[in-house]
């Protein structure tokens, strides 16, 4: 098993490509910590201890940084350590710029950007300790190409590409590696609320001629968080079926 008694902490792993992340590091050995702001994420942990894996639920938002800090103190005392953290919770409120309101600005921010940023901050002391850490976030193929209506959630994407390159030079003195994945269209509930039409025209933009599923980005969070890519920091793999950018 390739992530064999490693803690994972995993956030927004109720849904989508997050709870596909928690079942694929279940199976390759790893003890989960969930933290999601659904209490879906219970039901999500029961099933995997009633399937005999070691795993904790934690109602969290990400937003508040002295719950993160709190938190991430709860699990380290629980396991020990944290060796994986793979930053996923993300929200969108899409608008044009011209009609986009403050709020639908903010709210972004404050999970997809500011989130991830409490995160790490919060487990990078404990990898620092142990001398040991994965770390991956949730970009976006957006983050390169951009796209129509998505101000917020690009500025975010883009955002993180930034810092995983500034905290990769910062970290890997203590072990630690950082790499994001950019994932393109993703069938997960979030783009099933797209119009119709959008969703057929991204498909004509995808060379392999069909959207991804949540189980290809949590195979790419796998390889970055397994020690098969313990010379590879800094990067993001993008996974999208070689859309146009």
């Amino acid at each position: 098993m390739r992530l064999k008694d490693k803690i994972a902490l995993i956030t927004g792993g109720a849904n989508g490509i997050g709870l596909a992340t928690v079942a694929r590091f279940a199976k390759e050995g790893a003890k989960i910590i969930l933290w999601d702001v659904s209490d879906q994420g219970k039901k999500v942990v029961d099933e995997l201890i009633k399937e005999g894996h070691k795993a904790v639920f934690k109602r969290i938002s990400v937003v508040n940084a002295t719950d993160v800090q709190g938190a991430v103190a709860e699990a380290h005392d629980h396991f020990g350590r944290i060796d994986i953290l793979i930053n996923n919770a993300g929200i969108t409120r899409d608008r044009t710029l011209l009609k986009m309101s403050k709020q639908e600005w903010d709210d972004v921010i404050s999970v997809n950007l500011t989130g991830v940023f409490n995160c790490t901050q919060a487990v990078a002391p404990i990898m620092k300790e142990q001398n040991y850490g994965r770390i991956v976030s949730a970009s976006s193929n957006v983050a390169i190409r951009g796209n129509f209506g998505q101000t917020n959630y690009v500025a975010t994407k883009s955002a993180i590409i930034g810092m995983t390159k500034v905290w990769a030079m910062e970290l890997g003195r203590f072990g630690i590696t950082v790499n994001c994945i950019a994932p393109g269209f993703i069938r997960t509930a979030m783009t099933d609320a797209m119009p119709q039409d959008v969703q057929k025209n991204s498909i004509m933009n995808i060379p392999l001629g069909h959207w991804g599923i949540p189980e290809d980005i949590a195979n790419g969070y796998l390889y970055l968080a397994s020690d098969e890519a313990k010379f590879v920091s800094g990067i993001c793999l993008t996974i999208d079926g070689g859309a146009a950018r």
